[in-house]
């Protein structure tokens, strides 16, 4: 699974807007705007953003 598909997810998820995902996840908040155009993050925003989803997914579980 890609990280996008990821980050759609916990969107649903949490309710959360992809403007307020970019800025914690990331301090960008087009970050999501522009990973759906095709911007490709390097390795070190790929590991924040897992970081991220990692760290704040399991809030989201049952």
């Amino acid at each position: 699974m890609d990280v996008l598909t990821k980050i759609d997810e916990y969107l649903a998820e949490a309710g959360m807007p992809p403007t307020t995902f970019g800025r914690l996840a990331a301090r960008d908040p087009g970050l999501v705007r522009d990973l759906r155009r095709g911007r490709r993050p390097r390795p070190p925003m790929m590991a924040r953003l897992h970081g991220f989803l990692n760290r704040h997914h399991a809030g989201h579980q049952a």
